[in-house]
């Protein structure tokens, strides 16, 4: 058995309009194919090219390996140049991926070949973020700490997206005091006996390709797979909704500070609890 999933709805082109009335407004995600062809970044971005541009800086990365209870909030796991990074991706499979990482900020050439689309939202104009990932690697279950609305844009061959709407959270195995799901649970193949309520989740699935952009709402889980080596680039916009603003502030002000807290003073027997009460808070709703 798999997941119950539904193919994201696919357009083109849209105009501003119809973008804002018919999904922001109404929280619907959506993927729209031709947006970035007439940005630079569409002939140009690729591997090969960030490699040129970027190859000398000293990137962050990250693997699939449980929390620790060692590990800061967002705290990277290895670090490499990115020329060998690269490499590396082209290479062979890898788990290491670039998370959240401000390449621009480190190469502002970069900046020239994307433009902010005009698309309804107010579009937070901090420099985007770009992702990177190899052949296989997994970006697991989540959501979004500032419940952004977000755009985002893939490059380089294909990635997976699974996508849950918040309402869907009851059976999603959320980890408390965190952004989470169970990160033992493997989204594509899920084994039903051990994790009974994902087979009354309702989920969205695409594939990207290159220059394609997928419109996640706000608060939405996303799990990210890398088909191919590739990146992927966000651009956000604040939650619209005054109770998702009010959960944004939450999270950054108070739930991540609470959450590095409880794992300095308790350590392993503090992920251990929120991994147990993923289970059975979770198990309630069945």
């Amino acid at each position: 058995m798999s997941l119950n999933l539904t193919e994201i709805e696919r357009v083109k082109t849209i105009s501003k309009e119809d973008f804002y009335n018919n999904y922001v407004k109404k929280q619907k995600p959506l993927v729209i194919e031709q947006l970035t062809q007439d940005w630079p970044a569409f002939e140009k971005w690729n591997l090969h090219y960030i490699k040129e541009i970027a190859g000398e800086k000293i990137v962050p990365l990250y693997d699939d390996r449980p929390v620790s209870y060692k590990d800061g909030f967002n705290e990277a796991h290895a670090k490499m140049k990115m020329t060998d990074y690269i490499d590396l991706l082209l290479r062979e499979p890898t788990n290491y991926r670039i998370f959240l990482y401000n390449l621009m900020k480190e190469v502002p050439a970069l900046k020239n070949d994307f433009k902010w689309p005009n698309i309804g939202l107010r579009l937070v104009k901090q420099l985007p973020m770009l992702f990177f990932g190899g052949e296989n690697s997994r970006v697991f279950m989540h959501y979004d700490i500032d419940y952004s609305n977000i755009l985002h844009f893939h490059f380089h061959g294909k990635k997976r997206c699974v996508l849950f709407a918040p309402n869907q959270t009851p059976f999603l195995y959320k980890v408390p005091h965190a952004l989470i799901s169970r990160e033992d649970i493997d989204f594509d193949h899920p084994d039903f006996e051990k994790w009974p309520a994902l087979k009354k989740a309702q989920g969205l699935v695409c594939e990207l390709n290159h220059g394609e952009m997928l419109y996640m709402p706000e608060g939405y889980w996303h799990y990210m797979k890398y088909v191919t080596p590739g990146f992927s680039m966000s651009l956000r916009a604040f939650p619209r909704k005054i109770g998702n603003l009010s959960k944004a502030a939450y999270n950054v002000f108070i739930m991540r500070h609470f959450d590095n807290l409880m794992r300095r003073i308790k350590g392993q027997k503090w992920i251990d609890y929120k991994n147990e009460r993923a289970i059975t808070d979770t198990n309630k709703n069945l």
